[in-house]
């Protein structure tokens, strides 16, 4: 499941890139590609269960989870905007650090010294890939602080979501929390939204479609089902192969270059992974 999920995730980095330098404006492709994924999902939902009802004492939490939801989607389309795709998936990198600090904050598990040199390590590579993207500096710069917000916003996120993991299925909570963010996207991009023109070449349908079956409505179902059989930390461990097969996917779809300093820093923040990986017992689970 982690395996499948992370190669879809890192095709949706080339295919986003492309979808939005070829007619789609940031805001207007979220709100719609998150309008379709949660349409699917509520039908599949519903077939399944039928009922999409969430406890009122969860409110709060399904609250929370939207919002970083939805900040995670705001830098995830504006980091590939203003860098390339290659870029963000490399700063995507830090995702299992920023999810074991965030375990770490909520309490949900305890770091060693072995995690801190490897989190220090990690982001020395995060150093590296923004000294190395090149280009309009300004601009990269930007896209690469997008980039590492979509990371810390995804971690916050896996690690939210755990404890309602427990008491609902994916199905009906990927339901509920793409309905929620959609309606926060579709008024945030409703100025994007009137202005947007869907006469796009087929190409680009080709590649929406994906990124809202692929990367939305199967790795929705795949990642938190992971997350509750084998914990948020331990399952974001596998998101170590996705930097580096996006950024190959990016290199030979999107004939994007990538620097010397860049695959430093990439590997530095790969064998900061590993390094974290090797820290200890599993996590314990989160506090009710």
């Amino acid at each position: 499941m982690l395996l499948g999920t992370v190669s879809l995730w890192a095709l949706n980095f080339a295919v986003s890139k492309y979808i939005l330098e070829h007619g789609f404006r940031p805001l207007a492709y979220s709100s719609t590609r998150y309008a379709c994924a949660a349409v699917l999902f509520a039908g599949i939902t519903f077939a399944r269960e039928r009922s999409l009802s969430i406890g009122r004492r969860e409110l709060p939490l399904i609250a929370l989870c939207t919002a970083v939801l939805f900040g995670n989607q705001l830098s995830f389309v504006y980091a590939l905007k203003f860098t390339t795709a290659t870029t963000v998936a490399l700063l995507f990198g830090t995702l299992p650090i920023f999810t074991a600090l965030v375990a770490r904050v909520t309490r949900v598990e305890h770091l060693t010294l072995r995690f801190w040199i490897a989190a220090f390590v990690s982001f020395a590579g995060v150093a590296l890939v923004a000294l190395g993207s090149g280009g309009r500096l300004s601009a990269d710069l930007k896209g690469d602080a997008l980039a590492l917000s979509g990371a810390f916003t995804w971690a916050a996120y896996s690690v939210a979501i755990a404890p309602l993991m427990r008491r609902y299925s994916p199905f009906r909570l990927s339901a509920v929390l793409l309905v929620s963010v959609t309606v926060a996207l579709a008024a945030a991009g409703s100025g994007q939204l009137a202005g947007q023109s869907f006469q796009l070449g087929s190409l680009v349908w080709i590649g929406f479609a994906f990124a809202v079956i692929g990367p939305l409505v199967i790795t929705n179902l795949l990642w938190f089902t992971a997350i509750d059989r084998v914990g948020p930390a331990r399952a974001s461990l596998f998101a170590n192969l996705q930097p580096f097969l996006a950024a190959i996917i990016a290199l030979l779809l999107l004939s994007e270059r990538i620097t010397t300093v860049q695959v430093a820093g990439g590997l530095a923040i790969g064998g900061g992974i590993v390094l974290a990986s090797r820290r200890g017992p599993a996590p314990e689970p989160p506090a009710e």
